[in-house]
């Protein structure tokens, strides 16, 4: 499996060949200066020398190559998985969507034919949301292990959400919202698109992060989706700790470590897999709960 998908990683490479070609089939007919820059209703707003505006078209796309390359070899040099192909996908369409593009701009400059972004504008933001709901999926811990009832194995549960955050969404949901009345037709779709993420982020937001404490471990939730679980043995530690405004806020942390948090404080918990932080208004509660669990796993022992 790691080496089909290595060989489908590589034949993205074809994009370079397939961007030059758009441009050495015209290249005899195209002006001296390309129209190369368009809004989101795919007027032209900006212009290059030909030669500039080929090089720059086809370095762009070497770029990418160069970065989704590096990001599925990294994804898949342990395991193959669903996230794996999921981000080829992505790479995939947003390397389409991007000789698309070009084969685009060479048409407006020979013929004056409209430019549709609405694609790059639609479909990239809803494949990279896709894209996160998948690698949550993939790449969480398996379930705790359970007596079958709820009751018997919650010791505790908690939630963390932002209040003071929705409220900034909502704000911010206000430009889409006037864009979308006062727009032209070709960019009130992306608009909605844009809007409907921010709702989706304020009811997250809203709903914020449910800590399950379980005899088991601990498990992390949001909107009744789990997002991770804690087995108890892995627990090494865990204390309260400041979070600062700079380290951002929702779901953050690349590799072994992961934060849920909206606010300024938080409970770093150490673990044989790598480091995890629970945000919480009030962390010592957070800390007594986790007592609780360490504690259960004391008595099962004896």
């Amino acid at each position: 499996m790691r080496r089909i998908f290595q060989f489908a990683t590589l034949l993205l490479w074809l994009g370079l060949p397939m961007v030059a070609n758009v441009y050495r089939q015209a290249w005899d007919q195209l002006p001296a200066r390309l129209a190369t820059h368009f809004n989101a209703a795919g007027q032209a707003n900006g212009w290059m020398p030909r030669q500039e505006a080929v090089n720059f078209g086809v370095g762009f796309v070497a770029f990418l190559l160069v970065i989704f390359t590096v990001l599925l070899l990294y994804s898949g040099h342990k395991r193959v998985d669903s996230f794996s192909w999921a981000l080829f996908a992505f790479c995939g369409l947003v390397l389409g969507l991007i000789v698309e593009v070009n084969r685009g701009i060479v048409n407006y400059n020979l013929f004056g034919t409209a430019l549709d972004v609405g694609p790059l504008l639609i479909l990239v933001p809803i494949a990279a949301v896709l894209l996160v709901v998948i690698y949550i999926a993939a790449r969480r811990e398996p379930p705790l292990p359970s007596s079958g009832s709820l009751a018997a194995d919650l010791l505790a549960e908690e939630t963390h959400s932002g209040g003071v955050w929705s409220m900034v969404i909502v704000v911010a949901l206000i430009g889409p919202a006037i864009g979308v009345a006062l727009a032209p037709s070709g960019v009130r779709f992306p608009l909605i698109i844009a809007g409907l993420l921010g709702v989706g982020a304020c009811a997250m937001t809203l709903s914020g992060f449910q800590y399950r404490f379980l005899r088991h471990g601990v498990e992390i939730r949001t909107l009744g989706f789990r997002l991770r679980a804690i087995p108890r043995q892995s627990i090494v530690s865990y204390a309260v700790e400041p979070w600062a405004f700079v380290r951002g806020y929702g779901i953050r942390g690349i590799g072994n470590t992961r934060a849920y948090v909206w606010c300024n404080k938080v409970v770093h918990i150490k673990t044989s897999n790598g480091d995890i932080f629970l945000g919480h208004n009030d962390p010592e509660r957070v800390v007594h709960d986790l007592d609780m669990v360490m504690g259960a796993g004391t008595q099962a022992g004896n």
